[in-house]
């Protein structure tokens, strides 16, 4: 249920993107600090619903150096959302899309060959259709852009 839900999102999450692109000119980290505020609200309303919040400073409390290492995850996500909204901003949340499809599909790849990882069958065909999808789209955007 969730997976369906964040497809949809996401499939949204483009269109909305581009209405704010081409309605005002945002700038990329404005849309960035604004999410992040949304994003902290959210977790912080959940965390205090859940008290799970209690239990996570209790555990950062008895292993002090897990906070060095979400303080690296924290500025290493927050490097890639900058280079996100600058690609959704500069050109388009489409090519954002196949950017990180993209870099999905390759890091897939370097797992099976690097760590000798296996996938099934089915999962192997999964990684042909997003290469087929990632060569068509090649395909179609440079024939749309030699028709203009």
């Amino acid at each position: 249920m969730l997976l369906i839900l964040s497809l949809c999102l996401d499939g949204v999450t483009g269109v909305i993107q581009d209405r704010m692109k081409d309605t005002g000119k945002t700038h990329p980290l404005h849309i960035m600090l604004y999410l992040n505020l949304y994003s902290i609200g959210l977790l912080v309303t959940g965390l205090l619903l859940t008290g799970e919040g209690i239990q996570a400073v209790y555990f950062i409390s008895r292993h002090p150096e897990v906070f060095l290492h979400l303080i690296a995850f924290g500025l290493a996500s927050a490097v890639g959302q900058v280079f996100i909204f600058v690609t959704v901003t500069t050109f388009s949340p489409l090519t954002c899309s196949i950017i990180t499809t993209t870099r999905k599909f390759f890091t897939i790849l370097v797992s099976v060959v690097l760590f000798s990882n296996s996938l099934l069958s089915h999962q192997w065909l999964g990684v042909f259709f997003v290469f087929l999808g990632l060569g068509l789209e090649n395909a179609i955007g440079k024939k749309a852009t030699n028709s203009r």
